[in-house]
């Protein structure tokens, strides 16, 4: 039996049962697709219904603000996808009349589609044999034809995505590109897989070699930036506070935060006061304190957010201020929102 029929079978007996298997509704794939990346099944599932409830339709996701939008998705992480999410259904209601494009290089021209998502929706949806290559498809076929090239290399992307195609079932293609994604995500796990009851076992070079462990290979030239975030909660005598709107193309574009004074190391409470009015105005010198003792470190995909939150109380009413029990309307950072749950006026 040939690597695909294997993978076929395999998928046949072990699939999971999840909402987006049981349609060929080209928008509901492209939404688990984007909300998938970088995600796992079980913290993605809840966002997907979230959405498909709140829009039914590509035409509802159009329509909504880009705060609706940045709200629902928050926890997820990676917001930039929300963004391109948005983007991309205004441009298949504007562009396209509603109507998804049906082959993948037309797929390609859809913001934030890459060649994984594009294959994917090609291939599940309308039966367009393209051979689908993410985290999980690598892993399979590096360990299983034992190829060591870099899966995030120039040369190493070329030659498993030809390495996909050459070993694809065609004619079940919708299945079989669900089948190997499945198969990493289940059986070919990144840590300690049980290679005795895998059906790919008898033909598996990582196993043959005692190489499993060291499959795929990954160039590690991810530089880790580290920054100092000190948030400042202003609480005045009604109970209001400040949030602001992050601008630029950095982190969390458009999600809302607590004024933020960003330093080069970390600060103690002298300091801070010394420079509370670099970040707001307040007629009063506040009475400051430290929210946390040891820093809460945020770790995103290329820099580690070492924060701490100051609780500043002030007299100084604040005209342009938001009651704290409306905060939960707006979409902010996963590192805000743990703090606005765990903080008692």
């Amino acid at each position: 039996m040939i690597f695909s029929q294997k993978i076929l079978l395999w998928y046949a007996k072990n699939k999971r049962t999840l909402p987006w298997r049981r349609t060929k509704d080209p928008y509901r794939i492209w939404l688990s697709e984007i909300m998938l990346q970088q995600t796992r099944v079980a913290q993605g599932m809840p966002y997907y219904l979230k959405f498909i409830e709140q829009f039914p339709s590509v035409h509802d996701l159009a329509k909504a603000t880009e705060e609706r939008v940045l709200k629902l998705w928050q926890g997820l992480g990676y917001y930039s996808r929300a963004r391109n999410l948005h983007a991309t259904a205004k441009m298949v209601v504007t562009d396209y009349e509603g109507e998804f494009p049906s082959t993948y290089k037309e797929l390609l021209q859809l913001k934030g589609v890459g060649d994984y998502t594009a294959s994917a929706i090609a291939s599940i949806c309308f039966d367009e044999p393209e051979p689908v290559v993410d985290g999980n498809v690598y892993r399979v076929l590096s360990r299983y034809y034992g190829a060591e090239f870099p899966i995030n290399s120039t040369k190493g992307i070329g030659f498993f995505k030809e390495l996909a195609r050459e070993v694809m079932d065609s004619d079940n293609i919708r299945d079989y590109n669900q089948g190997i994604m499945e198969f990493g995500a289940m059986q070919c796990v990144p840590k300690s897989p049980d290679c005795t009851v895998c059906p790919l076992n008898d033909g598996c070079m990582a196993l043959q070699k005692n190489k499993v462990d060291e499959l795929p290979v990954k160039l590690n030239n991810t530089k880790i930036r580290n920054r100092y975030f000190n948030y400042l909660v202003v609480v005045d005598s009604n109970n209001k506070t400040l949030l602001r709107q992050r601008e630029g193309r950095g982190i969390w574009q458009n999600l809302w935060e607590f004024p933020l004074l960003e330093t080069n190391e970390k600060i103690n409470l002298k300091e801070m006061e010394d420079r509370i009015r670099e970040v707001i105005k307040v007629d009063d010198p506040p009475e400051i304190y430290q929210f946390n003792q040891d820093d809460i470190i945020h770790k995103l995909s290329h820099q580690h957010l070492h924060t701490k939150f100051w609780i500043l109380k002030t007299e100084t009413n604040l005209e342009e201020g938001i009651y704290f029990k409306t905060l939960d309307q707006f979409p902010v950072p996963v590192l805000i929102a743990d703090f606005i749950k765990t903080f008692k006026i």
